[in-house]
């Protein structure tokens, strides 16, 4: 993949003259102070036969069983406990997924604590996570379902109600299913969705970023950032990126061409005014980014809101929103994985059993990349 391809050309090369799938939109929820969290249902995009991977299960039907080993949520406010739970039920929209491995995100632990039981009302005992890699066991008998095939090894970031991710089985919408990279690990496959999905939206649907412009990654050295930076540089701009000092070797090797330690250095006097602002830290950072973009330019957001009347007064255009899943984008991702244009990095795995260690990590912010829970 040549450096400069506009993102949509990526798409249009993973499944060239594909149709587009029926949408289904609900209604937008607001998390944390109005990120909206919008569901949608994309076309799945399979990989050429060559790229696939494809281990049936043996016996599927009976190894699945009534009960299966899972991370739940018992109470709010809780840890999660691996438990023994009822096998999910399969939608027709949806395939069942053995699977491999999971991984933490940031809001998963949101979640747990409670300060979204109102925009996301899942019944409790509830299985957690939202991100998954894994094999298909099972087809559900609706017509988007029958894209892919028991044995496809598959990868994808949860619908927001159907979750569920950190057990041995998982029922997931086919839309929000890709096929995963041949070239890397269940873990680091477990570790792209929702990070992926994130950086993809942020910088080309909500940024508009394009070829020769600039843009500024906060947080550069974590599991969106990492990720970010090399999407960016694919795209053919000029990226800045913000992280620890320790984390430098990391960033540069992402591709970024100007690191900014964020302990020692004000982002906005170090960079040059930029077309594109990406931030995940909110708060004074997401204010003085402001500084640092040009009028015009585009600052998005995955944590918290602009202070009221700053986008206007310098004439900014300001978005701040929650990924949505889609297979069509993830499919692209993992195209520019398997060329090796883009790497993931994974912090650590955890067994399920240690679960709870992983989420101790993952609050911690030391984590480099993602941390991912293997099931089998």
């Amino acid at each position: 993949m040549q450096p400069g391809r506009d993102p949509e050309r990526v798409l249009e090369d993973v499944e060239p003259g594909m149709p587009a799938y029926d949408d289904e939109r609900f209604g937008p929820c607001n998390v944390d102070r109005a990120i909206a969290m919008a569901i949608e249902e994309c076309e799945p995009l399979r990989r050429p036969s060559r790229d696939r991977q494809r281990t049936p299960p043996k016996d599927h039907h009976q190894r699945i069983g009534d009960t299966v080993r899972a991370a739940v949520l018992a109470e709010y406010g809780n840890g999660p406990e691996v438990v023994e739970v009822g096998r999910p039920e399969l939608p027709d929209d949806s395939v069942m997924v053995e699977v491999h491995a999971a991984a933490i995100n940031p809001i998963d632990w949101v979640v747990m604590d409670g300060n979204l039981k109102d925009m996301l009302p899942y019944e409790l005992p509830w299985i957690i996570g939202y991100d998954v890699s894994g094999v298909v066991a099972e087809i559900g008998s609706g017509a988007g379902a029958a894209r892919f095939s028991v044995g496809d090894a598959v990868f994808a970031r949860a619908d927001n109600m159907q979750a569920g991710t950190m057990a041995e089985y998982a029922a997931i919408k086919a839309g929000d299913l890709a096929i995963k990279p041949a070239n890397i690990s269940y873990a680091e496959a477990a570790g792209i969705p929702l990070a992926g999905l994130t950086a993809w939206q942020a910088l080309f649907d909500k940024g508009g970023l394009q070829s020769g412009q600039r843009v500024l990654i906060h947080a550069g050295s974590g599991g969106v950032g990492t990720l970010a930076i090399q999407l960016a540089k694919n795209a053919g701009a000029w990226v800045a990126a913000t992280a620890s000092a320790e984390n430098k070797a990391l960033v540069e090797s992402m591709g970024a061409d100007q690191f900014v330690d964020y302990a020692s250095q004000r982002f906005e006097e170090a960079v040059e005014p930029c077309d594109v602002v990406f931030d995940m830290l909110g708060g004074e950072t997401l204010e003085r980014s402001f500084d640092v973009v040009k009028p015009g330019g585009r600052v998005v957001s995955i944590k918290g809101d602009a202070p009221e009347g700053l986008p206007e007064k310098r004439n900014v255009e300001f978005h701040q929103f929650f990924m949505t899943p889609n297979g069509r984008q993830l499919a692209a991702i993992a195209a520019l994985i398997v060329d090796g244009t883009v790497r993931p990095v994974l912090d650590s795995t955890y067994p399920l059993e240690a679960v709870a260690a992983a989420y101790e990590r993952g609050r911690s912010g030391k984590a480099n990349g993602k941390i991912a829970v293997s099931i089998r």
